[in-house]
């Protein structure tokens, strides 16, 4: 099985500006630091820190996670399901909510009322000829309650 090595945060941020074709004065200007700042993160001598990351989240549309260079992987807490920048949910405002999948949380809140609901999505949904309902229901009842939203 091979694994996927996870990039540096100074590679991910080099990158990402790169790729969207700014300076590291034009990028600096966005995330209101100085060039010099860019720099060195691109130097890996520091890390942005907590509010600049999340204006670089913003700036670049992905997850704080993906510019940390994806160092663990991210499962939705209320379905389980593996988080992908485009599977994550989103705020109001359009931050990234990197705890839920965006077909749980949605705008501001979440899809299933109860874990009966949700039981009764993936029974449906996610089972198949070799897991039928009943199994796949079964299954995630012992699963869903490990999970941070469900956690009593």
């Amino acid at each position: 099985m091979e694994t996927k090595n996870a990039m540096e945060t100074k590679d991910v941020i080099a990158q990402l500006r790169n790729q969207a074709g700014l300076s590291q004065d034009q990028l600096a200007e966005r995330v209101f630091v100085t060039r010099q700042a860019v720099s060195r993160w691109e130097n890996g001598e520091t890390t942005p820190n907590t509010e600049t990351l999340k204006r670089l989240s913003q700036v670049f549309n992905v997850s704080i996670n993906t510019l940390l260079g994806s160092p663990r992987q991210l499962i939705c807490q209320c379905c389980g399901m593996p988080l992908e920048d485009g599977s994550i949910s989103r705020e109001p405002d359009g931050s990234f909510n990197e705890d839920y999948c965006k077909w749980c949380y949605t705008d501001g809140s979440f899809v299933y009322s109860s874990m009966d609901q949700l039981l009764d999505f993936l029974s449906q949904h996610m089972s198949h000829e070799d897991f039928p309902p009943q199994q796949a229901r079964e299954y995630f009842a012992q699963a869903l309650p490990k999970l941070r939203h469900w956690a009593k």
